[in-house]
C-alpha cells in the first residue's frame, strides 16, 4: 500500500488507486459481539450488499440500516434507512463513507464469502433450497436403484429359469 506519511501522497494514492486496491478501502470493523458469536478472527471484513451496519460518526450517528449498494469508485455505501428529500420532493438515498460504519450483522448467503470467513453459509431462499433438495433426492434414488437393480435382476432371472 502507501509508504508515505504525507497526507498529499496518501490522498493521491487513494485517488489513483485501481479497482482491485479500492476493495481494501471498503473493509469495515465487525461488532465485537458478532465476532465472538461467529468466532471470526478478522477484525474487519469487506462490506457487502445485505449487511446490517450502524453509523458511528456524522450527522446520522447511531442510525442502523441494511446496505443496499456499495460503490467501489467513490468508497461509499448506501443504506436503506438514510435518505433525504430533494427540492422537488423526490426521495434520495444518502451515500456515506464505509469508514464511518461498523457491521452489526453479516449477509452470509454468498457461499464464497462464508468460505472466506470460514463460516457455514446461511440457508438459501425457499425456492432455491427446494430445487437443490429435489436434485439431491433424485440423485440419491438413482444411485439406490443402480445398486439394487443388479441383485434383483439376478433373482428374477434365476426364478424365470426355474
Amino acid at each position: 500500500m502507501i509508504k508515505s506519511s504525507k497526507p498529499r501522497y496518501q490522498r493521491r494514492f487513494r485517488f489513483n488507486a485501481p479497482m482491485h486496491q479500492r476493495q481494501h478501502f471498503l473493509h469495515v470493523h465487525i461488532d465485537k459481539a458478532l465476532r465472538s458469536k461467529l468466532k471470526i478472527a478478522n477484525r474487519t471484513v469487506q462490506v457487502s450488499k445485505g449487511d446490517t451496519v450502524k453509523v458511528m460518526s456524522g450527522s446520522k450517528r447511531g442510525s442502523t440500516g441494511k446496505v443496499i449498494a456499495v460503490d467501489l469508485r467513490s468508497g461509499r455505501i448506501m443504506l436503506d434507512s438514510l435518505s433525504r428529500k430533494s427540492l422537488r420532493g423526490k426521495e434520495l438515498k444518502l451515500k456515506i463513507y464505509a469508514s464511518n460504519v461498523y457491521i452489526t450483522d453479516l449477509n452470509l448467503t454468498d457461499k464464497y464469502r462464508a468460505a472466506k470467513l470460514k463460516l457455514a453459509a446461511a440457508p438459501q431462499k425457499k425456492e432455491e433450497k427446494a430445487a437443490t433438495d429435489l436434485g439431491k433426492k433424485a440423485a440419491e434414488t438413482a444411485a439406490k436403484t443402480q445398486h439394487h437393480e443388479a441383485p434383483e435382476k439376478a433373482e428374477q432371472k434365476a426364478a424365470a429359469g426355474l
